[in-house]
């Protein structure tokens, strides 16, 4: 059984959790980074009629939820516990209810959190589908390459023929290699969830103001940086 901390984060996310993690961040990040920057736009260049007031409120209503399940699937698939970072509304009163969202650093970090995403997605989308697609080739080559055009594989290409694999035999080397690079797509995909772990608890997770309230004996976090 995996070890974890008292809040229950693990030190070390799974390995297929980070990989799910790392591909979802570009299709969330794209939606994640229209959102934002349409609504915010649109809101703010009508609020001098009004109109935009509604757009901006749902701007910043849609950016808390998704800041909310943000922080729920980086503990679903990365194992990385957030503390809930909003500070608490008042009981009565849409007025104060609404400047209690707006003055919340909270909400501004999880638009931030939303935007980022999409370069962070494209980032990770491209190292891991790299990685994982030149080992994975590689690994089963002597399994297809007589399957290939011309009945063999050409490197780097079909017409520059510097290395030809013509047979399973052949390509042994290239599976060893194969595994090689497979076993530092694995190292480098729980790197990779390990440091998005660590931002996200960062972005999405309670203020430095609120952490040290947290770590005082009379500390709470009911105030948020």
């Amino acid at each position: 059984m995996a070890a974890t901390f008292s809040d229950g984060t693990r030190p070390h996310p799974p390995v297929l959790g980070s990989l799910g993690y790392l591909l979802s961040n570009l299709p969330l990040g794209i939606a994640g980074f229209t959102a934002m920057v349409t609504l915010f736009t649109v809101g703010a260049g009508t609020a001098i009629i009004w109109v935009g007031l509604p757009v901006l409120a749902a701007a910043i209503l849609l950016a808390r939820a998704g800041g909310q399940f943000e922080r729920a699937r980086v503990h679903r698939m990365l194992g990385a516990y957030i503390a809930n970072p909003y500070k608490p509304l008042p009981p009565e009163g849409a007025k104060a209810r609404w400047k209690a969202r707006v003055s919340d650093g909270a909400t501004w970090r999880d638009v931030l959190y939303l935007v980022l995403l999409l370069p962070l997605g494209i980032a990770d989308f491209t190292v891991v589908v790299t990685v994982w697609s030149v080992g994975l080739a590689a690994t089963f080559l002597p399994f297809y390459c007589t399957y290939l055009p011309g009945g063999a594989y050409f490197f780097p290409e079909y017409d520059l023929r510097w290395i030809v694999v013509d047979s399973p035999v052949d390509a042994l080397p290239w599976a060893a290699l194969g595994l090689v690079i497979l076993a530092l797509a694995v190292a480098l995909t729980r790197g990779l969830g390990t440091l998005h772990a660590h931002f996200a608890r960062a972005v999405l997770g309670p203020g430095p103001r609120a952490r040290r309230l947290a770590e005082e004996p009379t500390g709470h976090l009911g105030a948020v940086a």
